[in-house]
């Protein structure tokens, strides 16, 4: 079956600011023939890559990264927001186009020489996805490649990305 994922995505003016134009994935993943549809896309982009762990972005990037860490029969890491892990932590500080944030990671997730893919919901400006794979490198990983559902293209995200392997599913 061929689905036209686009078309699972809903548009939501001003949101979470105004002039922002969000992208919204909850009604690709509320419909589970959409939301099969982008993960067998998402496998399809990463299949031959020799992956260790894949590190999903909180949150969203967790409702695709696990599934997919699943498929691939890699283990899953989660890079989540300050204060949010149990144990013993990594963490970066790092600048949004809107002010600041905190990504940390488990600091025994990723060891030396892992080969990583990291994934999220939606490529903007780059800077969270940058953050991460810091952390990764400094845990001793390497990161294979970046893995997208959508890429916003106007945002230039790549070019924080530099010498990174950009995949991406949607491209807006």
């Amino acid at each position: 079956m061929n689905i036209d994922l686009h078309s699972y995505i809903r548009d939501v003016p001003d949101f979470p600011y105004p002039g922002i134009l969000f992208k919204d994935i909850t009604p690709l993943i509320e419909q589970p023939a959409a939301f099969r549809a982008a993960l067998d896309g998402l496998e399809a982009l990463c299949i031959d890559r020799k992956i260790d762990k894949i590190v999903g972005v909180e949150s969203r990037g967790f409702l695709f990264g696990a599934p997919l860490a699943d498929r691939l029969g890699v283990g899953f890491v989660m890079a989540r927001k300050k204060g949010k892990l149990p144990s013993k932590i990594i963490s970066i500080s790092y600048e949004l186009e809107y002010g600041s944030n905190t990504i940390e990671m488990h600091r025994d997730s990723i060891i030396q020489n892992d080969n990583v893919l990291l994934i999220d919901d939606v490529l903007a400006t780059g800077g969270t996805s940058c953050a991460v794979c810091s952390l990764i490198e400094q845990l001793g990983g390497t990161v294979e490649a970046l893995l997208f559902v959508i890429e916003l293209s106007s945002l230039k995200g790549r070019d924080q990305l530099k010498n990174r392997e950009v995949l991406c599913l949607l491209e807006y």
